[in-house]
């Protein structure tokens, strides 16, 4: 995964703008939806925020609050930067924060939850509780196109094919996966919750 998300970093956004690779995809209110997914965030009141697995920090800067970026590839944090020139970001492993206890009030993670197999689920979740009392999840709605799990293919710009780990959610299993919590965002595309 590590190399496949380096690898990725520069095509990342084609993802959310529907360009490259993803400009024939058939995805009805996406753009519009996205943007909504962006306007919700940035409602969220203003914390320290720790955002885990920022990637290009697409929807990092729409955060409010003093943001910290972390992410396992260097590409990605360099693009994310770019996007928050007063975030800190940071290259590290997510499923070892390398921060203190309670270093910050919100983490935040995006599309990177619904990546994760058990038993790095509970790792996940265990680490961020540590690090912050709050925690946002972002990711994937499941519709009608895809099941709950899934191995995906997924191909680059350079033709190389990559197997990946993905889960779709609805927010109330979210919710109760996370232990509780409520439902900020909830779409065709996209969902989020506040544990």
């Amino acid at each position: 995964m590590k190399a496949y998300y380096e690898r990725r970093a520069p095509e990342y956004d084609d993802w959310w703008r529907g360009t490259g690779l993803f400009a024939s995809r058939h995805r009805p209110g996406w753009h519009e939806e996205a943007a909504a997914l962006a306007r919700t965030l940035e409602t969220l009141p203003p914390a320290r925020t720790l955002d885990v697995a920022c990637g290009t920090g697409f929807l990092t800067q729409h955060l409010p609050g003093e943001i910290t970026g972390l992410d396992q590839s260097a590409s990605m944090l360099e693009l994310a930067q770019a996007k928050v020139p007063d975030g800190r970001f940071l290259q590290a492993d997510a499923l070892e924060l390398p921060f203190a206890d309670d270093s910050f009030e919100r983490v935040l993670t995006s599309f990177f939850y619904g990546h994760l197999e058990e038993p790095d689920r509970a790792v996940f979740l265990r680490e961020a509780r540590r690090v912050a009392t709050e925690l946002v999840v972002v990711d994937s709605a499941l519709h009608e196109d895809v099941r709950p799990l899934e191995w995906q293919e997924r191909v680059l710009n350079d033709g190389s094919r990559w197997q990946v780990f993905k889960r779709f959610f609805e927010s109330d299993q979210l919710a109760d996966e996370l232990g509780g919590g409520r439902t900020v965002f909830a779409g065709r595309w996209f969902v989020a919750v506040q544990a």
